[in-house]
């Protein structure tokens, strides 16, 4: 496992994650990687996230990229789970086949107060053919 610059492994974050986000232990997201302001999530897939139309919902999505933000925050910060979203913004660009969903993301520029984000949300069978990219805002306490 990859270490980010103040020492936080992908099992720490998991943790964290897991406990400040009941959810994200419920649906079994995970951090695969995590270095100096980057991360990689994976979200099993699951017949619980589907919509009407069998594709994964946009919430189930929202959620996953918003968790992404949070981890590439703590990757380069540390263990500041009280950074909030305070803008977030996502566009879908294609839909989800039922597979597992991998969130890259990565701290674009990181200040004093905000870090500015954005996560872009592949299926597990084509990294290269991105399904959802999102930005965000996040206030550092």
């Amino acid at each position: 496992m990859r270490k980010s610059r103040l020492g936080l492994t992908a099992k720490q974050l998991n943790e964290i994650l897991c406990n400040g986000l009941p959810r994200a232990a419920e649906l079994q997201l995970k951090v695969e990687q995590a270095n100096q302001g980057t991360c990689k999530l994976r979200l099993p897939y699951s017949e619980q996230s589907l919509r009407p139309g069998g594709t994964i919902s946009g919430p189930t999505m929202m959620g996953l990229a918003d968790a992404a933000m949070w981890i590439s925050v703590m990757s380069q910060l540390g263990d500041v789970q009280l950074a909030v979203t305070t803008q977030f913004n996502i566009n879908f660009l294609r839909k989800p086949p039922p597979t597992d969903l991998l969130a890259h993301g990565q701290v674009l520029k990181l200040g004093r107060r905000l870090a500015i984000l954005e996560v872009s949300i592949y299926s597990e069978q084509d990294e290269t053919l991105i399904l959802a990219h999102a930005t965000g805002t996040y206030s550092i306490p």
